[in-house]
């Protein structure tokens, strides 16, 4: 069976409205799966009693549907009892779908503030030939407040048929755990794919329906806002320098000194709190000139060797993230020090980004990739150095993205092959970004997403996420800038104006 995380259901929620299959939408067709399930539990010739109980969630949002559409049947009597301030309805669907339901006489509508209001309703709950749990679905579970808690335990009470929207109400739909209290459910019905917690305890669930609400395929494979909004975490209050992240940039050399740079500004744009660039004394001066928010640490070779290793070893260890690769070279004893730096950062477990020359000077150690928490960013001139041109891409987007996928997988890495349209892939599962234009060619503009996708691998964002989100965004900064120049002439460091989550949420 196939199964989705939580949190990637979130994601496809989104991104479906972003390929224009509406949250709204999905919210109609689940509830009115719901309503064919709870239909064929009911007996079709004689009246029967339904009663729905609807927390100010999305999950009531559904239920506010499926009794919409129960209703439309002349033999059932449905009644909706909100647990809560219909003020305090979270979401736009949900607050619609009630209102919907709020001109209906077909409905009784009742509320439940507080659990001393119970008892009062407690004879209609008994009079119920079906109870549709619409309370909490998969965003809370653990310990249940009231009068939800004590709702739930009226619901198991009752010696009536008991239907679960999504997830029984107070299940971890991750493990499938109770923690405190939980819905009883004979039937639950769930969306698009099963929750894993749902294969892990059915004894609460009862049986298993799963219902199609119109997802598009591609909402599971296109990177979007959804996987975008996923890595926008909120400052709290109390934050501290350094809590968002500290990147280290290994880049530039006597030939390159703008790509360090620029992958530098990239990561402060997305939100690092500190970015250090290590790089040869001879482009300190200019790289510091680019501006006053980059620390530049010098070594005095013109370009990276292995006797600088040492110096750059207590910075690999003050940082939570790092990049490798930007304006470094191929020079012979720097092809050397990558792979040795590398080593390094592989014992200090620390999430990399290599990109540029440092892709190009591992291609004869692949296997140095195993083991690391990494992202290589490729355009395809560096993936054919990378794989010594014995890998054939067809022109096939998804099946390219699968060659890829197992690429990713033989080396047990995330690789982000660039082009016209983005392939991320890390042997598990891949997506793919449509986001850029082809005013994106102009140098530079791969070491901008180098600094996003490092600045969010310092946040402790898994590599594959990250560097959805970060193709993503990067993808998106560009067409901001072109919008901004009327045209396809734009620099690599337009890009850093447009580098903000609020921009594309």
């Amino acid at each position: 069976m196939d199964l989705i995380s939580v949190d990637d259901m979130k994601i496809v929620d989104e991104n479906s409205t972003y390929l224009g299959v509406h949250s709204s939408l999905l919210m109609e067709n689940a509830g009115n799966g719901v309503s064919r399930v709870v239909q064929s539990q009911l007996d079709s010739k004689s009246k029967n009693k339904i009663v729905v109980f609807a927390g100010t969630g999305n999950n009531g949002g559904d239920g506010f549907v499926a009794a919409r559409h129960l209703a439309g049947n002349p033999l059932n009597e449905v009644k909706v009892f909100l647990v809560g301030n219909p003020d305090k309805i979270r979401t736009n669907d949900a607050k619609s779908n009630w209102n919907a339901i709020l001109s209906m006489d077909s409905i009784e509508k009742l509320q439940i503030h507080d659990s001393s209001e119970i008892e009062l309703y407690f004879e209609k709950f008994q009079e119920a030939d079906i109870i549709v749990d619409a309370l909490l679905g998969t965003g809370i579970y653990g310990k249940i407040r009231e009068p939800i808690a004590s709702i739930i335990k009226y619901i198991n009470k009752l010696d009536v048929k008991k239907v679960s929207i999504d997830i029984p109400s107070g299940m971890n739909p991750e493990t499938g755990k109770v923690t405190d209290i939980c819905v009883k459910a004979d039937v639950t019905v769930t969306f698009h794919k099963a929750k894993p917690g749902l294969l892990k305890n059915d004894q609460k669930i009862g049986k298993l329906e799963i219902v199609s609400i119109g997802i598009p395929p591609e909402a599971e494979y296109i990177a979007g806002p959804g996987d975008l909004r996923f890595v926008a975490k909120k400052r709290k209050i109390n934050s501290h320098k350094g809590d968002f992240g500290k990147v280290l940039v290994i880049g530039g050399s006597d030939q390159y000194c703008g790509a360090p740079a620029i992958a530098s500004l990239a990561a402060l744009k997305t939100g690092s709190d500190l970015v250090i660039i290590v790089a040869p004394k001879s482009i300190a001066t200019p790289l510091r000139s680019y501006s006053p928010n980059l620390i530049v640490r010098d070594y005095p070779d013109n370009f990276l060797t292995p006797e600088i290793i040492t110096e750059i070893k207590k910075y690999i260890e003050w940082a939570s993230s790092i990049i490798i690769g930007p304006g470094l070279g191929l020079r012979e004893e720097t092809v050397k020090a990558v792979n040795q730096i590398i080593e390094l950062i592989k014992i200090k477990k620390r999430p990399i980004l290599i990109d540029a020359d440092a892709i190009k000077s591992i291609a004869d150690n692949k296997n140095i990739l195993k083991g690391t928490q990494t992202v290589i960013t490729p355009h395809l001139g560096e993936f054919k150095i990378f794989t010594k041109n014995k890998v054939i891409l067809p022109e096939n987007i998804l099946e390219r993205a699968k060659i890829v996928n197992k690429l990713a997988k033989e080396y047990n890495t995330t690789i982000l092959l660039k082009g016209n349209f983005d392939i991320i892939a890390n042997g598990a599962r891949f997506k793919i970004n449509k986001t850029g234009t082809p005013a994106m060619t102009v140098g530079g503009t791969g070491d901008c997403l180098s600094g996003i996708i490092g600045s969010l691998l310092g946040r402790k964002i898994s590599p594959f996420r990250s560097a959805v989100a970060g193709a993503f965004l990067c993808g998106k900064a560009g067409e901001l800038a072109e919008k901004e120049a009327n045209g396809p002439h734009i620099l690599a460091t337009d890009l850093l104006k447009y580098i903000s989550f609020q921009n594309f949420l």
